[in-house]
């Protein structure tokens, strides 16, 4: 990583909090907006964090209070508990020799990246390894900053992929659905709350994300919602209820968090490294869709479930796209659930592993 260069400040260094907070805002609608036309899923989280780059590096410096992100992970962390239901598990028990090759496969092309992005010193060892882990961009962000690497960069090389997934699968789509995903249908911001779901499902969100803040595990705000929103919706103990609005705020919360954390300087080595991380983004989509079609073939599953099941894309992500679109989604979250929790078992030693090998990162700012 290069030293600390002594940079101007921005513009916004002199505005007062409450008219940053309002541009913040506006920019996070306005780009949100632009992502939406094309019809790419996971617009309302990538138009925040772009915004949130853009007041940041202008040294806007603000902030998400920290229990509002842990509010935030763990209602994402309910949305994916709320795709997975038994037919998950029966669909990996049955072909888990396959699911099982195929999470292996990603997580050593993946780790190949990585390896070669810190040997060509393209990026530190960590950094780079958590930046091509395939799991939920925002679990591989808060692992990486756990194990030493920059947040900031994995970050950006996470949401990277996230952007170049959702517009591939959307391409994918339109060719073997003949039409556009179901992304364009109305959607009910304000629904009537039923709130014999709605409340334990508030109060899981609530009390899941304090557990996990203060159990000794990484993502815990995301990965303790998750897993005992996952246990209790399959036993039918409990109908997760999100609304969209909360669904949006929550997005919202974790864009502003990791668009504000960028500085000019972490943005600068960013975009040096651009070409070539953008590069091997490309190159592990390529081998994910080469495993999907492999899949396809094997198993007989639809060809855009297949490219679903095996995309780079991470977990949250890939759940929402796969909500909007007419695919399995048992197979595909089955899939993907799999490889993510590989991916947190493997990760950190993974991580060392490469780090060591290459001279390891310099500290993060």
């Amino acid at each position: 990583m290069p030293k600390e260069e002594q940079v101007p400040a921005g513009p916004l260094a002199r505005w007062p909090a409450g008219l940053r907070w309002a541009l913040l805002l506006a920019l996070s609608l306005l780009f949100a907006g632009l992502l939406e036309l094309p019809g790419i899923p996971a617009a309302l989280l990538l138009g925040p964090m772009i915004a949130g780059i853009v007041v940041g590096t202008n040294s806007g410096r603000l902030k998400v209070p920290a229990p509002l992100f842990w509010f935030a992970q763990a209602v994402i962390g309910l949305l994916v508990a709320g795709s997975v239901d038994a037919g998950i598990l029966a669909t990996f028990a049955e072909s888990w020799p396959l699911f099982v090759a195929v999470i292996l496969a990603v997580i050593s092309a993946s780790s190949l990246l990585g390896w070669l992005m810190a040997r060509w010193q393209v990026l530190p060892g960590t950094t780079a390894v958590w930046g091509f882990s395939p799991g939920a961009a925002s679990a591989m962000m808060l692992m990486a900053d756990a194990f030493g690497a920059d947040a900031r960069l994995v970050a950006f090389m996470q949401y990277l992929r996230v952007l170049f997934v959702a517009v591939t699968a959307s391409l994918v789509a339109q060719v073997f659905l003949a039409g556009p995903m179901a992304a364009g249908a109305a959607v009910d911001w304000f629904p009537a709350l039923d709130w014999p779901s709605f409340g334990p499902t508030l109060a899981l969100v609530v009390g899941g994300a304090l557990v996990g803040r203060f159990l000794p595990i990484p993502a815990g705000s995301l990965l303790v919602p998750m897993i005992l929103g996952g246990a209790l919706s399959i036993s039918g103990v409990l109908r997760i209820a999100l609304p969209e609005w909360l669904l949006a705020i929550s997005y919202a919360l974790i864009g502003w968090n990791i668009g504000l954390a960028f500085t000019r300087r972490i943005l600068l080595h960013a975009t040096r490294a651009l070409p070539k991380i953008a590069l091997s983004i490309a190159a592990l989509i390529a081998f994910g869709a080469c495993l999907g079609f492999a899949v396809n073939r094997l198993l007989g599953v639809d060809p855009l479930t297949a490219y679903l099941a095996t995309s780079p894309g991470g977990l949250d992500t890939i759940a929402i796209i796969a909500a909007s679109a007419k695919v399995d989604v048992s197979f595909v979250l089955g899939l993907q659930t799999a490889r993510f929790l590989m991916v947190l078992l493997l990760g950190p030693f993974l991580a060392r592993m490469i780090a060591r090998r290459v001279g390891g990162d310099e500290p993060a700012e």
